[in-house]
């Protein structure tokens, strides 16, 4: 396993009424992303109690592997296509891992 130097935590929320379309937006991005250079862990959650919101889980070898995942064409096409369904812009947080 490719050492974890990066995680990221991105929460993105559906519009009332457009969970469905949002929710098979994002997992559209699951398949393209896991194949990408520096891509350790990729998840997908929805909360149980709110299912508009929605939270990937990532964890990246290095910070450039995310940038360029960030600038990816299927990331760029998949918010491009769902930003009339967000209620909010995503909300991505970067963290970096504590070694003991």
């Amino acid at each position: 396993m490719a050492k974890m130097v990066l995680g990221v935590v991105a929460r993105i929320l559906a519009k009332p009424g457009r969970v469905v379309v949002v929710r098979e937006g994002l997992t559209a991005l699951l398949a393209p992303t896991r194949r990408e250079p520096g891509c350790v862990t990729y998840q997908l959650m929805q909360n149980a109690q709110d299912p508009s919101d929605f939270t990937f889980y990532e964890q990246w070898t290095d910070a450039a592997a995310l940038d360029a995942h960030s600038q990816s064409a299927h990331i760029a096409a998949a918010f491009s296509q769902l930003g009339d369904h967000l209620a909010a812009p995503p909300a991505v947080r970067r963290y970096s891992y504590i070694q003991p």
